[in-house]
Parts: C-alpha cells; sequence; structure tokens
C-alpha cells in the first residue's frame, strides 16, 4: 500500500534519492561561473525574447516533435505550446509539429512517446526532466546528435552532459520561485508559526520546489515545518492529504503547495471545512486557475510566470539556428516571476495578463 503521509525525515531523503542530488545540476549562478561568456549570451537573448519578431530568413521546411505533462488544471504546458507556434508563424518557420500529451507521472507513456517521436526524425525535440530514467535517454539522444533538444520546465543545466549540453533549458526557475514564497510566508506570518509541505511527485520538481524551499526557509526565518506529503501532483491526492492534514489536533499556519493541482486540491478541502482560521495557501505559476482563486480570495498568494515568454524562447532558438546562429543561443532562458498576494486589483491582474498570456490570450472578466 502507498503510504500518502512520510515523516519529514524519509520525505526528505526521499526527494534527494528518488532523482539525483542537487548538486548534479547547476543552479543558474553556478553555471555562469563555470560559463562567464553565457552571461552577455543570455541578456541579449532576453532582450530578443522582448521585442518583436524579425523573420527567418530561411525556408527550409523542419519537424519538431513536442512531449508535454499537459493534461492537467494547470494551463502552463497549453499556454507554452501555443506561444511556441505562433512565435514560430510570425518568424516565418515552415516548420511541421506533432504533439504528444501525457498526465503527470505517465513516465513509461513518455518514455514510448520519445522513442516513437524520435522514429520520425525529427529536427527538434521539445521536453522535461523529470526522473531519472529521461535521463538516461535524453543522454543517448545529445550523444547521437541528430536532433536538437530543448528541455522546459528545468533551467538547471545538468553537470555530466557539461560537454554536450541540450540545445536550451527554458522556463521558470523553480529556485527563484520558491525562495519568493519563502521571503513572503516569513513576512506574512512575523516569522512564527509552523506549515505543511505538500510535495509534488517524487523527482525533480519536488526536490527543486519542495525540498529547496524548506533548505532556504530553515535559514531565513523560525518558522517550523511540521508534516510532509507526496501527491504525485494530483489534485485528488492533495485534497485527501488536506483532509488527513486538518484532522490532527493542530492545523499548520500555511500549506506550501508545490503546483496548481496541489494548491486547488488543498484549497477545496480546507473551504469544505469551513474553519474559521484555516492555513493559507500558496500556489505555484500564476496561471488561470490560480489567478481565479486569488480573485476569489481562496488562494493567498501564488508566483506568477510570465509564462508566454519561454514558448517564444524556444522559436527564437531555433530561428537562430536555422539562420545558422546556433552560438549566439544561451544554454538557460529562465523566465520572469511577480509575486501575485489576494487583494490585487482587476485592473493589475489585467496588465499581469497582458504580459503573462501576450500570445496565448486570456478573459478580461
Amino acid at each position: 500500500m502507498k503510504r500518502l503521509v512520510l515523516s519529514t525525515f524519509c520525505c526528505f531523503l526521499l526527494s534527494l534519492s528518488s532523482y539525483s542530488q542537487t548538486n548534479d545540476f547547476y543552479t543558474i549562478d553556478e553555471f555562469l561561473k563555470v560559463n562567464p561568456e553565457q552571461d552577455q549570451k543570455m541578456k541579449v537573448f532576453s532582450e530578443m525574447i522582448r521585442s518583436k519578431p524579425n523573420k527567418a530568413k530561411t525556408t527550409k521546411k523542419i519537424k519538431i516533435a513536442v512531449i508535454y505533462p499537459g493534461i492537467q488544471l494547470s494551463d502552463y504546458w497549453v499556454r507554452s505550446l501555443k506561444s511556441f507556434k505562433l512565435r514560430l508563424d510570425e518568424l516565418g518557420i515552415n516548420y511541421e509539429l506533432k504533439e504528444y500529451f501525457t498526465q503527470v507521472g505517465q513516465h513509461r507513456k513518455q518514455t514510448a512517446d520519445i522513442k516513437n517521436a524520435l522514429k520520425e526524425k525529427p529536427d527538434y525535440m521539445i521536453f522535461t526532466l523529470a526522473v531519472r530514467k529521461h535521463q538516461k535517454l535524453i543522454g543517448r539522444i545529445l550523444s547521437e546528435n541528430k536532433t536538437k533538444l530543448i528541455l522546459q520546465n528545468i533551467t538547471t543545466p545538468l553537470k555530466q552532459w557539461s560537454k554536450s549540453q541540450p540545445l536550451l533549458y527554458v522556463g521558470f526557475d523553480h529556485i527563484e520561485g520558491s525562495k519568493l514564497l519563502a521571503n513572503y510566508y516569513k513576512k506574512k506570518l512575523n516569522n512564527k508559526g509552523t506549515y505543511s509541505m505538500f510535495y509534488y511527485q517524487e523527482g525533480y520538481i519536488a526536490d527543486m520546489r519542495g525540498t529547496q524551499f524548506i533548505k532556504y526557509f530553515d535559514k531565513i526565518s523560525d518558522i517550523k515545518l511540521t508534516s510532509t506529503y507526496y501527491t504525485e501532483g494530483k489534485f485528488d491526492k492533495s485534497k485527501s492529504a488536506a483532509k488527513s492534514l486538518l484532522k490532527k489536533k493542530t492545523r499548520p499556519s500555511f500549506i506550501y503547495a508545490s503546483s496548481t493541482d496541489i494548491a486547488l486540491g488543498a484549497i477545496q478541502a480546507i473551504k469544505a471545512k469551513k474553519l474559521k482560521n484555516p492555513p493559507i495557501v500558496n500556489g505555484w505559476g500564476g496561471g488561470s486557475s490560480e489567478l481565479k482563486s486569488i480573485m476569489a480570495g481562496d488562494m493567498t498568494v501564488t508566483v506568477m510566470r510570465m509564462n508566454d515568454d519561454n514558448g517564444v524562447a524556444m522559436a527564437e532558438a531555433i530561428k537562430l539556428v536555422e539562420q545558422g546562429n546556433e552560438s549566439k543561443v544561451p544554454t538557460i532562458y529562465s523566465g520572469d516571476f511577480v509575486l501575485v498576494e489576494k487583494g490585487i486589483s482587476k485592473e493589475e491582474i489585467t496588465k499581469l495578463k497582458e504580459r503573462a498570456f501576450r500570445y496565448s490570450g486570456f478573459s478580461k472578466k
């Protein structure tokens, strides 16, 4: 029987061992120290992402395969794909794109999708990196050097691939976002109270958003971690975990949710109890469903990604390669976050949406 509730100690160890140790990866700062020439590349590339598109000087048709864990409440992956395709169209890139969508945690299907995609001999493949078995498969793709690889939702290069990195690591730095939330909670709670960690599925995201939050928060605050839960990144499991948590004699000051689905599951469980002083809950990512929850007063805070920029970044990287300028593509593109708190005005939310969802679109209601 799978255990939903784990002791803090066991959960901490699992988070580190289930994927790989954090020191297997470079943080962005560490990577720039080892590769100082990348700093200027990243700055120039970031300006390109913010600017209007310049048409590509190529007519060659390219094949792109996209493998996403996009079947979830978070609209991050769907928006990323839409912004990617629209920017490609604006750039005048002639492309054929095949999409493979899975649910969170369907690692075998994702592996099968990668293998099937490779049979089509794509020029580019866009994927993420969540578990060790995918690391080995991606390593083989890199060594064969036939398909250009873009790794999305990861901005921490693997050290073992230093001699042959993917074309681009693209997304929003999980550690940066987690630190923004940590600093917020310390101030919000006057450095007092307790909290519960609602982890993602065991692996990279759990480590970067969860364990790294615990480490940083322990350094900067006196607020104590009292319980930990693995939710597999799923709404229903998070809801069940929150129900279990709320049965305890003492409730935490807040629940740290590592993803949108986790946050919304916990919030639903809390609302059903109709408590006078319920734990507050954060979101992670700031997609449409989180912003709706913020405006309804159910979610207290989130870190909002300027979502569409990562789709634009992938398109611009491909354009540079196709124009013979691959050397201008930085190894990392990490987009911007904005902290969004309950009580924000509709006007402020609209401005943020206009920036974050500039390609994928949004409702002004």
